[in-house]
């Protein structure tokens, strides 16, 4: 029940407005004072704010609470809006205070109140139903809390004839969106996102004419989309189960600006009636079930800056004409990737000038890269990966001098690597791999000092590793995989500060591990790339996001990509021999460690229990002796052990639980299990699921050059005045 004003704070309200002189400010425009208006409005938010918790440690919290104090006039209250006229509160925003608790109802008797704002808190139960009673309302934003129920109104008893805006997203809501027949017909906004609400979504509105902006994005919702007969300009209906084709939306042919259907169900094609919709600036319709061929009809107009079709099951060629007009295109981002799209790229694409991401991987293109790609000068991002592409690298893909990642990885690709390739100095990440290119890395690529992933794996590249690599300060992860590299083992192998990833296997290296500083890197030392471990280890690779922070005009901007990787040196099946250095043991940040097949030999450092974070070890083909170090054991994350085929002696004992890794002994002729009986058992089993006789550690642990991939959720990548505006009024027409 609404809460009542009790008559000793009536009473102290009434003393303050005639003992304190600024409580005079509070009269009305013919002169009257609203005493008794002042008197229950700041009665009910007092009551309010004896029902809601706040957060000790937040200053916000502790500056809400200072304020609102009977000495304290209403117009300084933080978060307090009155009307000067009045003197009613017509305004409540506590957005971002850090309060929690219930809403109490006394708040349903600010019968003058036109903006309620409680977002970004952490309140929860259930919102009160009379609230919908509230006449003046135009605002209601509950969003980003831990509301668990709502009861939507109905014709019963809906009053609020003014609500313009409703936003309950990110909270827990759920049950079937109620019935919008007879709500505010001047209801422009509607936000009902990140919850879990479930059924259809109601025809009550598909046909509220008054709206313009739905968002019902991050639910459960099934059926049709239904097609809307008001006039929308963002409609958001992404990561839901529906199902059905694509509706044509005629009604928002005019005025729509943003449709996203990502995630969701849909099937069919896409119909040539969607590039009717003239103000498109992004169009999401990745992850359905989309199939068949794109229309040469299908063309949008030159508005569109976000097209987004990927993970799809569309075919045949891509469409040589996309947009209205290459030249005034304003197209940001095209991402038409995991598809079954097929021929070749059209040339087509480098002409849309505006273009800063391209994702056109895992389909089945064939042919060249186009050599205009140089023209598409304002290129952050190209991903060409898993094509049957041929050829070599354009040369004048230099022109795109803002390029941050380069990601041709898993095509046919020949050649060799450019020195001209150094003009990329901003280029973050190149990812080469499972190519054919052959040579040397160039000297030259010493100039591109921003690179944090290179991968360069399952090439033909040959020759020793040049002091080029030294100048890529910021590596984070390095595979040179699978080539035909040969030499020594470089002294600065280690000395890369952000490093987590080495691979190296699968070449030529020769001589020793270099026993150098191997202390340089925090990630191998500390192991600070991840500060928990999981109580039950795998060997699975996980997700690091890495930002990349532009500027351009003077804008702050980044994306954000995801790569799979793991903290670990991988130096297997190379010609290395001598003894394994003591302080490659040191790095106590390592997880998985393979030095198979090499010819290393002396026994196994000491030091190894305190690799605590180790979760796969193989040493094994090698040459190692002496007794199989004892402290393995201690080592509680390790789930992958191999030692096989060395010259390992002494006795395994299994007490000490190395029986937990059948096979890992196996191939050691002077070594032996003790048994019951004290009998010396020197037939090892050997593990399928566990062995590595097969290949090196690389090509399953470290098998993640192929991994590299991007996500983008909102474009924020520009340069021109042209784009940016784009991107920044698509972004004021969805919010």
């Amino acid at each position: 029940m609404p809460c009542k004003t009790s008559y000793s704070l009536k009473v102290s309200i009434f003393l303050l407005f005639f003992l304190f002189p600024p409580f005079l400010n509070l009269l009305n425009a013919s002169g009257v004072v609203s005493l008794e208006a002042v008197n229950g409005d700041m009665s009910l938010l007092l009551h309010f704010k004896l029902h809601f918790q706040d957060n000790p440690s937040s200053s916000q919290s502790s500056l809400l609470l200072s304020s609102w104090d009977v000495n304290v006039p209403v117009s300084n209250w933080t978060g307090v809006t009155r009307s000067n006229q009045t003197g009613r509160v017509t305004g409540l925003n506590l957005t971002k205070f850090n309060l929690s608790g219930q809403v109490h109802p006394c708040l349903c008797n600010l019968t003058f109140l036109d903006t309620l704002v409680l977002s970004h808190n952490s309140f929860n139960s259930s919102i009160p139903s009379c609230l919908w009673k509230l006449r003046s309302l135009k605002t209601l934003d509950l969003s980003y809390n831990m509301f668990t129920d709502v009861n939507l109104p109905s014709s019963t008893f809906v009053t609020m004839s003014q609500l313009i805006e409703l936003d309950l997203s990110h909270n827990m809501l759920s049950g079937e969106i109620g019935n919008f027949s007879h709500f505010s017909m001047a209801l422009e906004k509607l936000n009902l996102g990140f919850n879990s609400f479930h059924g259809e979504i109601p025809k009550s509105l598909l046909n509220l004419m008054s709206l313009k902006y739905l968002d019902l994005s991050h639910n459960s919702l099934t059926g049709n989309v239904g097609d809307f007969r008001q006039a929308l300009v963002s409609l958001n209906l992404e990561s839901n189960l529906l199902s059905g084709t694509l509706p044509c939306l005629y009604s928002s042919r005019e005025s729509l600006t943003v449709l996203n259907l990502a995630n969701n169900l849909i099937l069919g094609g896409i119909p040539t009636c969607i590039s009717s919709l003239g103000g498109l600036t992004q169009l999401n319709l990745s992850h359905n079930e989309l199939r068949y061929g794109i229309s040469p009809r299908l063309v949008f107009s030159e508005r569109l800056c976000v097209l987004d079709l990927s993970y799809n099951e569309l075919s045949g060629r891509i469409p040589s004409k996309i947009v209205e007009s290459s030249e005034k295109s304003g197209l940001l981002l095209l991402d038409l990737s995991h598809n079954q799209f097929s021929g070749e790229i059209p040339v087509t694409i480098t002409e849309l000038k505006s273009l800063q991401a391209l994702f056109l991987s895992y389909n089945l293109h064939v042919g060249e890269i186009p050599e205009r790609v140089g023209n598409l000068t304002y290129l952050q991002v190209i991903d060409l990966s898993h094509n049957f592409l041929t050829g070599s690298i354009p040369l004048n893909i230099v022109g795109c001098f803002q390029l941050l990642a380069l990601i041709l990885n898993s095509n046919n690709l020949s050649g060799e690597i450019q020195p001209v390739l150094d003009a990329l100095d901003s280029l973050k990440i190149f990812d080469i791999g499972n190519n054919k290119i052959s040579g040397e890395i160039p000297l030259t690529l010493a100039g591109c000092k921003s690179l944090e992933v290179v991968d360069l794996s399952s090439n033909n590249l040959s020759g020793s590793l040049n002091d080029a690599i030294t100048k890529w300060s910021n590596l984070k992860f390095l595979s040179l995989a699978r080539n035909k590299f040969s030499g020594s083992l470089p002294s600065w192998f280690f000395t890369f500060q952000a490093i987590h990833t080495l691979d190296f296997s699968g070449n030529k290296f020769s001589e020793y591990i270099p026993d150098g500083n191997f202390n340089t890197s925090p990630n191998f030392y500390n192991g600070d790339i991840r500060k928990t471990i999981p109580a039950v280890p795998s060997i699975s690779a996980r997700s690091l996001d890495i930002k990349l922070s532009l500027v351009a005009d003077g804008t702050s901007l980044s994306f954000n990509y995801n790569l799979t990787t793991t903290i670990g040196i991988d130096l297997s099946d190379n010609l290395l021999h001598g003894e394994i250095p003591e302080g490659l043991f040191g790095l106590h940040g390592l997880e998985y460690l393979n030095l198979s097949y090499n010819f290393l030999d002396g026994p196994v450092p000491g030091n190894l229990g305190k690799l605590q974070k180790l979760k796969a070890l193989d040493l094994s083909h090698n040459s190692l002796s002496g007794n199989v170090p004892e402290n393995i054991t201690v080592l509680r994350n390790l789930t992958v052990l191999n030692l096989s085929y060395n010259c390992f002696s002494g006795v395994v004992p299994t007490k000490r639980g190395y029986g937990k890794f059948p096979g890992a002994f196996a191939g050691n002729p002077d070594l032996c299990m003790e048994s019951s009986g004290n009998v010396c058992q020197r037939t090892f089993p050997v593990e399928s699921g566990k062995k590595f006789e097969e290949g090196p550690l690389s090509v399953w642990v470290f098998g993640i050059s192929a991994l590299v991939s991007f996500y983008i959720g909102v474009v924020a990548i520009f340069c021109s005045s042209r784009t940016r505006s784009c991107i920044l009024q698509t972004k004021s027409l969805a919010g």
